[in-house]
């Protein structure tokens, strides 16, 4: 039974073998002739269900042939586990030119007669980076117009069949997909692919791959373009190589064209920025020895004489300044003068990429054909999601057409929920915020004890200080937390944003884009935040401590300032977001992957053909780059609104960027099928929030240089207290620390030991000592001090915005060249345009057409003559 199973197997391969003659890598229909454009698979499973998704799939298949398509059934037998049924798409050219003018798709008219720009001269310097031509330039330059059936002649049509790339074609289809009803359910109109996918009525719907990735077709007639972006973009050892952004725009489209783009041009800048912050960082590693105030405090004969009180109640004992020797020197690393410098260059800096970024998109809208593409002619294309669910219908002032509406007070209620909904998770995120910080307060005093009485922890109790353990582990519980919220909001956010039913795909978009990047701001910066501008702020003095709820005491910065546990903090979580995020994007999709293809792996190589194996990859939905900007986003957050505490953040984000673009890259050619091609002329909403976020930047920088280092309190003592000519800043340790008497201890403060029979105790503060008549008030000191800080921040700011102001005034948004071009393709369009409507006015005047007046031809030349004014 078991040899005769086998050799039925056999009669079913050799059979599949023989019927399809063609590659397994075949993009066409079985004629060979016909290109695939777009593939539908589905299973035929007997279920209750099984007879009206028969009746969905007949109605909708149907529609598709009405409209024009074309559609081959590929027999579940012939699939690779004998289950899935595939349905192939092919547009005929006259539905491409249909929807070609629907869509105002561009297409070539003339070849561009524009002489190139000038070479560059480091352009032999340059030369390892650079690709081929042919891979870096895949398509001659033309001048484009939006395509009219009427007017085909006009075009650059050599082959009917490759005129419209693939991209340009499963877009058409896609639209089409989008838009094609399958019947009526509950008295309502259904149609549209993405509802049948959502119902089970299919499984996938997907274009297809030109190719495999790791061997080019063997199909004369593919381009192979995914081999190519493989060999030349995808692969990590490509690491130091341009990226071929017109291949990937060609291939993809140009909304992920762009996406790379802005990847490419930040990762770009960011080198500048990584290259400065690591002399800023080498500049404290070669001044540490140098530092008078870590000198001091790890001077036997002055931090070791000096006694710190107790930091926490009760518990905790009196302790030597000089065990703090350690995290001291290592403070010096990021809390020095380069800081200043380094916070007022990243303000400088994020203007000169923003602002340089708009001159790249700019040249990018001409090349790719995106100057008159406004985002508002999509706004006219209804969501299908929006069709279906909004009954009432009203007249659109603009087309004087009847379109659906979603009611004001329906509207209402949907905002008040949303509303409501992402409130409750902000809250949530600011009371997990509150438990970490419980959670600091409660270990600290363990922490303290433990590394007091444990013999074991010696060698590294003066790095590892009670402070630094706390701020560690209450950094990785923190990440974790910020994980496990990100996983469940990201559901909830796109539910509320569905729930919206917003009208157009744009604004869908920008909805969830704003829900989101709203939460992830708090989640992630929201513990930053509370290190640099809470943290040690409201200590209160001993004896007269703040409790957080009057139970836990609230913490303490180590007595070299607080800039060091900001660091860390920023460290691990930007560091743990970019670890988990490559884990995300790479090893997950190749994980499922691989267990997806495991069976294929057993079945000889033609059998396994092009449709199947697109099946098997991962699906790259709608919001994929959604994600990556989100990633992005945030990261840039890191490295410009903490950047004074961690000089290196840019060289991180630099060396996460390398790896970032080859991981996308590598990921989307290899581990996903073929997204659906969209345009679009820029980043979106992601620019404003960019913009938001640079200003933001200076503020929260001058504050950290201001309140989180020590630097101001140094430079007023430098100049306003020292009493040392020869080394001013000797003494400031002293001069930076009160005096309290023990016996003012009150019984929940005083610790239970006291076996030196310390009389005072020191901590960090400008006050009044206990015999003065002003006992334990704040000093001058701490008013010249306060004063200077919010002196520095005021001046600091305005400096930095004039700065930023008179850049981006100096920096036109679109360069000189640029402009020109733009009107030079402009005037020679319209001058074809009109010719060819002055040939075409002279062909009906000379076989006596009666229409072509006189007036006809005179307007004509008039429309001529204003084009070469203009």
């Amino acid at each position: 039974q078991q040899s005769g199973r086998k050799f039925n197997l056999f009669l079913k391969r050799r059979l599949r073998i023989d019927k399809r003659h063609q590659s397994k890598d075949s993009i066409f229909f079985r004629d060979g002739v016909r290109r695939i454009d777009f593939v539908l698979s589905y299973v035929d499973d007997l279920n209750k269900e099984w007879e009206k998704k028969l009746e969905r799939r007949k109605e909708f298949e149907s529609n598709l042939q009405k409209a024009g398509l074309e559609l081959e059934t590929e027999d579940k037998k012939e699939s690779e586990d004998g289950k899935i049924f595939f349905v192939k798409i092919h547009a005929p050219w006259e539905v491409l030119i249909t929807y070609a003018e629907v869509l105002n798709i561009k297409v070539p008219i003339k070849e561009n007669d524009i002489p190139p720009m000038v070479e560059n001269p480091l352009d032999c310097v340059l030369f390892p980076l650079r690709l081929p031509e042919n891979v870096m330039h895949p398509e001659p330059d033309y001048f484009t117009a939006p395509f009219s059936k009427d007017k085909q002649e006009l075009f650059l049509i050599n082959d009917e069949s490759t005129f419209f790339s693939p991209s340009m074609r499963n877009r058409i289809v896609n639209y089409i997909l989008t838009r094609c009803p399958y019947g009526t359910e509950e008295g309502k109109k259904k149609f549209g692919i993405k509802r049948l996918l959502n119902n089970g009525t299919y499984t996938a719907a997907y274009p297809l791959h030109d190719c495999q990735y790791w061997k080019k077709a063997s199909d004369p007639n593919c381009d192979s373009e995914r081999y190519t972006l493989y060999m030349e973009w995808a692969r990590f050892l490509r690491f130091y190589k341009e990226q071929p952004l017109d291949l990937i725009r060609k291939y993809y489209g140009e909304k992920i064209g762009i996406y790379f783009a802005w990847l490419g041009f930040y990762t770009e800048m960011l080198f500048l920025a990584a290259v400065v912050g690591l002399i800023c960082f080498l500049y404290g590693l070669f001044t540490m020895d140098e530092n008078m105030s870590s000198k001091e405090i790890c001077d036997p004969a002055i931090g070791g004489e000096i006694i710190m009180c107790p930091l926490c109640d009760r518990d905790c004992e009196y302790w030597r300044l000089n065990t703090t020797c350690e995290s001291s020197q290592y403070s010096h690393l990021f809390d020095n003068v380069a800081t200043l410098f380094f916070a007022i260059f990243m303000g400088i800096w994020v203007t000169l990429f923003l602002e340089f970024w708009k001159r790249r998109q700019a040249r990018l809208k001409y090349e790719w054909d995106l100057v008159d593409f406004e985002e508002e002619q999509q706004q006219l294309q209804l969501r299908p999601e929006y069709e279906a669910k909004c009954t009432q219908k009203k007249r659109n002032p603009v087309t004087q057409e009847m379109e659906p509406y979603l009611p004001l007070t329906s509207q209402a209620v949907r905002f008040c929920i949303s509303g409501a909904t992402v409130l409750f998770w902000v809250s949530l995120i600011i009371a997990s915020m509150i438990a970490v910080i419980v959670y600091r307060l409660a270990v600290y005093a363990a922490f303290a004890s433990l590394m007091e009485n444990t013999q074991t922890l010696q060698p590294i109790s003066g790095l590892l200080t009670p402070q630094l353990a706390t701020s560690v582990t209450a950094s990785c519980l923190n990440f974790v937390i910020i994980m496990i919220l990100n996983f469940f909001y990201e559901r909830i956010a796109i539910w509320i944003t569905d729930m919206e039913i917003p009208r157009t795909h744009m604004e869908y978009e920008n909805r969830l884009t704003m829900k989101m990047f709203l939460f992830q701001f708090v989640n992630y910066y929201s513990s930053c935040f509370y290190v640099a501008f809470f943290k040690g702020k409201f200590v209160g003095y001993p004896g007269a401590y703040t409790y957080m709820f009057n139970r836990w005491r609230n913490e303490e910065c180590d007595p070299a300032g607080c800039l060091i546990e900001l660091t860390t903090q920023l460290t691990i979580v930007m560091a743990g977001k970019q670890i988990w995020g490559n884990i995300q994007e790479a090893i997950v999709p190749w994980i499922c992957n691989w267990w997806g293809r495991r069976k294929a792996r057993n079945n000889p190589e033609n059998l396994y053909s092009r449709w199947e194996q697109d099946h098997d990859l991962q699906t790259f939905g709608p919001l994929g780059l959604f994600y990556e900007y989100l990633e992005m986003v945030i990261q840039f957050g890191f490295i410009t609104l903490f950047v004074a505490s961690f000089p290196l953040a840019p060289l991180l984000a630099l060396m996460n960027n390398i790896l970032e673009i080859r991981v996308d890259s590598w990921k989307l050619t290899t581990q996903y099928r073929r997204p659906v091609a969209a345009k679009a002329h820029s980043i979106g909403v992601w620019q404003e929030i960019l913009n938001g976020m640079a200003i933001l930047s200076v503020v929260t920088n001058a504050f950290i240089v201001a309140f989180t280092s020590d630097m101001i309190p140094r430079l007023v003592y430098y100049y306003a207290y020292s009493e040392n000519e020869d080394s001013p800043m000797s003494g400031y340790i002293n001069n930076s620390l009160s005096v309290f008497q023990i016996s003012d201890f009150p019984e929940r403060n005083e610790p239970k030991e006291n076996p030196e029979n310390f009389v005072i105790c020191r901590y960090r503060d400008y006050r009044y000592p206990p015999e003065h008549e002003k006992k334990y008030l704040h000093t001058m000191q701490f008013w010249h001090i306060l004063a200077a800080k919010l002196a520095f921040i005021i001046i600091m700011e305005h400096v930095v915005f004039i700065v930023k102001f008179f850049v981006a005034w100096m920096i036109p948004d679109v360069p000189a060249d640029v402009k020109a071009k733009i009107k030079r393709e402009k005037y020679l369009t319209q001058k074809i345009l009109h010719e060819y409507e002055l040939e075409k006015l002279k062909e009906r005047l000379c076989q006596g057409d009666k229409g072509a007046t006189e007036k006809e031809f005179i307007a004509t030349e008039g429309r001529m003559e204003l084009s070469r004014a203009m």
